[in-house]
């Protein structure tokens, strides 16, 4: 059993329209929309964190490019 907290959030019309059509297209409620969304972009937004770490320390080693990734790797 997941421990749930109920929130609050404001959102503009046109989002919440969206919301309404996929919940009743979809026979699903705006929870799990709504949690799957935020679960996908918090996800997303970690792996652009990993990315862009990796992407510095690739940087101070040369490896700029693409083609600076093939070279090492073959």
């Amino acid at each position: 059993c997941l421990m749930t907290q109920t929130i609050t959030i404001e959102l503009p019309l046109e989002l919440k329209t969206a919301l309404d059509h996929v919940t009743q297209r979809e026979g699903v409620s705006k929870d799990v929309v709504v949690g799957q969304a935020l679960k996908e972009h918090l996800f997303l937004r970690q792996l652009r964190g990993l990315r862009d770490r990796l992407a510095a320390k690739a940087a101070k080693q040369g490896v700029i490019t693409d083609e600076d990734v093939f070279d090492r790797v073959s």
